[in-house]
Parts: C-alpha cells; structure tokens; sequence
C-alpha cells in the first residue's frame, strides 16, 4: 500500500458523492420530461450505474499502483494511443463543466448569505469565477486529504437534505397531501420519443463521475479493496436519491413552473410553505448546503480529471515539468495549464447571452452529450479486456467472462442511442446542431488524434535516427 494513503472509507464515500450527486440534477430531468425521470434514474441506476462501477472496480484491482485511473485502465486494454484520447476526452469535456459550475457557486453564495439571487453584471460574475477558481487550483494541488476534509463536509449536507426532502414530502403524502401533479403510472411511464432519448442523456450524466475517484486510490486506506466496497455502496445510495427524488419532485411545484436557474429553490420553498417555514430561512439554508456540495465538486472536478490525462501520458507528449507530480501526486504545472485554459471559457459569459435558462438548457445538453464519451472509451476498453485478456490477474472481477461481455455489450448500445440524441436534440436549430455540438465534438477528438499521431511520427523518427547512428 503506499505511503501517501490518508483517506479513509468516508472520505472516500464523500468524495464519490461529491463527484456524482446533485440534487439539483433531479431538477434539470424533471424540467424535461417530468416524472418520468423517475424510472429514467431508476433504469440508469439498475442497467448503468451500478454495473460502471463494477467495471470501474476491475480496472482498479487490475491497476492498483495507477495514478491516472481512466488513462491507465484503457491502456491495459487497448493500449497508449487509446489511452491517451480517453483521457484526453475525460480531461477535455471538464473544462466546460467549469462555466456553469462557477457561476451556480455565486447564485448559492448570494442566497447563502443574503437569502435572495443577487444580480451581479456578466463581467463580475466572471471576475468573481475566476477568483473562486484560482483558489479551488490551489487547494486541489494539496492532495486528496485536503479535498476529503471540503467533500465531507458538503456531501453530508448535501445528503441531510436530500433525506430530509424525502422523508418530509413522504409524510405530507401519507397526511393527505394532493401532489401538485399527480403521481400516477401514467406520469411515470416514458414516452419514447427522440427527447426522451436525448434526456437519458442528463440522466447518465448525472449518474457519472465515480470514474473520476480512481484516481485517489493510492490515497485510500485500504488499497483496491476498500475501494470497491465504498463505490458500491455510494452507487446503491445515489441511485435510490435520484430515483425517489424524483418521483417527489413535484409533491408541491407543478413541472412547468420550474426552472433551470432556480428549481431547486422553488422547490424547497413550496415544500418549506407547507411546515410552516418561512421562504428566506429555505434560502439561507438550501444556499448553504448548495455552495458547500458545489465548492467539494469544484475541487474533485479540478483536481481529478487533470490528474487522468497528465499524469501518466508520455513525458515526451507536454513536457517533463507539466507530467511531473508534486508530493502529493498532483500534476500541479499541469493543474496550473488548466487554469489558463479556462479563464476564456469563464469570460465568455461577460459578452452577453439571451435568455438564461435556454442557454442553461443548451450548456447542460452539450456538457451532458460530451461526458458520454470518456465512459464510452472505457467500456469499449472493458469489452476488449473480457474479450482478449481475461487471463489478465485481478482480485475482482464481474461476473463470468460471457456475463461481462453481454452486460458492456448492452450498456454500449445504450449509451450510443443516448450518445446520438444528445448530439442531436429535438428541437434545435440544425446549423447549432452541426457547428456547436458535431463540430465541438470533431474538433476536439481530431485534436487530440493529430496530437497523438505527431508523437508517434517524432518517436519513429527519433528511433531511425538512433538506429542509424547506430550502424
């Protein structure tokens, strides 16, 4: 086990929670295809959610010592150039993730501390991300410790509310409580339209992240082991949060009158209405419990995903330095690189934007399509393993040979319907479609393609060169 292991069970649970949990996702499907969300978490959970963590957990008894996770699971698999474009697609769609996450930590903050949205101008709102994010920078270099201590701490909130909301709309049902909409078969049962498609999209997308805690597993007391019990346990647990969330979502806010800016509020302030409770203690404390689960996201997502794609490529690729880790395990050069890159993602939000929840709603869809790739890669890299290398030892595995084939086999069909939706979403304009969601995605991918096939030409040719001189 490795020296630097400090992180127990909990922490390891917070984090995991911290990196996949959100309530306020249970808002964002309910605003699109209203209860039937709750079947839509339920089937993710049972036929996705659970069985990736299986999968995560056999590549993490197969690679004990990685400090890379997602990188070094598909290299085993399917080797370096394989490797290096998972990572890179993990390492890569994040950096969006930052432009809504950052600017959703100062709408908690305002209603954390004033108990009402404060308006802040397109550019203070990006003066005040970027501040936020260079202090999240910082912290994140310091290792998992330092993260354990911010996640544990939100995570618990984040959970205490969750519980509570389930336990309170439970017993205003049972007390005699008419749900503002119904809670029926017929609400609950999907429409199986393009939409619908495309909204199981979020719906893994919220179910993902826990891919991202591989990489804290030299930090983990316990090793491999340890690590696949907890996953499984934060999976059960986020799964059922999701799944009965939202069948209560709407005990007292109706779908339509939900947004993506402030649903959760609204929420908290009807169930909040019906106990009596006044709507700015609701604020105060749903703010509270907002920005603290927000702020641990903040720091596994800046920390994590820069670790999977630097820290075990080449040295030769980006440069000895950026590889480099600190004390902690921490690419930190590379962590700062990423830093640079984001300060323009966090200032395009200062040149203007129409309405805000039709640009949430284009952000979300965008983010949520982009994030299916890295879980792509690595069930294509898992189906490859228990196809070709099963021989490979490993203290955990899921199931037989033929099971595991047939349940990656099934979640890669799946997730491409889901895939091609979200690309596609019913509704939007064909030229944002082809330039914003195609292109972004092509644009991306061929980058990092090129990138890796120059480092091969460059390798070839250096070995000619050596070989030459050679002779």
């Amino acid at each position: 086990m490795s020296t630097r292991a400090k992180i127990g069970k909990f922490s390891l649970l917070s984090m995991t929670i911290a990196a996949v949990f959100n309530f306020r996702n249970v808002i964002n499907n309910n605003i699109e295809i209203g209860m039937a969300s709750a079947p839509g978490f339920l089937f993710a959970t049972i036929f996705y959610f659970i069985p990736f963590v299986f999968i995560i957990s056999e590549f993490v008894s197969l690679n004990k010592d990685s400090e890379s996770g997602v990188y070094q699971w598909v290299k085993s698999s399917l080797g370096p150039k394989w490797a290096f474009l998972s990572a890179y697609a993990y390492w890569f769609v994040n950096l969006f993730y930052f432009t809504s996450l950052l600017p959703s930590i100062l709408v908690y903050t305002s209603y954390a501390f004033w108990g009402y949205e404060y308006t802040f101008t397109p550019m203070t709102i990006s003066v005040l991300s970027i501040l936020i994010f260079t202090v999240s920078t910082w912290v994140s270099t310091k290792g998992a410790e330092w993260i354990g201590k911010v996640t544990s701490f939100g995570s618990s909130l984040m959970l205490f509310m969750s519980f509570a909301f389930i336990i309170l709309c439970g017993g205003a049902l049972l007390g005699g409580v008419q749900p503002a909409t119904p809670i029926t078969i017929k609400a609950m049962t999907p429409t199986f339209n393009w939409k619908f498609f495309g909204t199981m999209a979020w719906i893994f997308f919220a179910a993902g992240g826990s891919e991202a805690i591989g990489v804290y597993i030299n930090d983990l007391k316990g090793g491999s082991k340890a690590f696949v019990r907890m996953i499984v346990v934060a999976g059960i647990m986020i799964g059922g949060l999701y799944s009965v969330g939202s069948l209560l979502v709407n005990v007292f806010v109706s779908q339509d009158q939900l947004s993506y800016a402030s649903g959760i509020f609204q929420v908290f302030v009807g169930l909040g209405n019906h106990f009596g409770i006044s709507q700015r203690i609701i604020h105060h404390f749903i703010g509270i419990v907002m920005l603290a689960s927000a702020l641990g996201a903040l720091l596994v997502w800046t920390s994590a995903p820069v670790k999977v794609f630097f820290s075990e490529i080449p040295k030769d690729m980006f440069g000895e330095k950026t590889v480099a880790l600190n004390k902690y395990g921490i690419p930190e050069r590379a962590t700062w690189i990423q830093f640079l890159i984001v300060i323009p993602l966090l200032l395009i939000p200062a040149l203007g934007s129409g309405d805000i929840n039709e640009l949430l709603g284009i952000i979300i869809n965008m983010t949520a399509a982009t994030s299916l790739l890295p879980p792509l890669f690595i069930m294509v890299a898992y189906f490859n393993l228990r196809l070709n290398k099963d021989y490979l030892e490993r203290d955990f595995k899921m199931g037989s040979r033929k099971f595991g084939l047939i349940v990656t086999a099934f979640l890669l069909c799946i997730f491409s319907v889901a895939f091609i939706a979200a690309i596609f979403p019913e509704g939007q304009s064909i030229m944002l479609t082809l330039v914003y969601n195609v292109g972004g995605v092509a644009i991306f991918m061929g980058w990092a393609l090129w990138k890796y096939n120059s480092y091969e030409k460059k390798c070839l040719k250096n070995t000619k060169e050596t070989s030459n001189k050679l002779a």
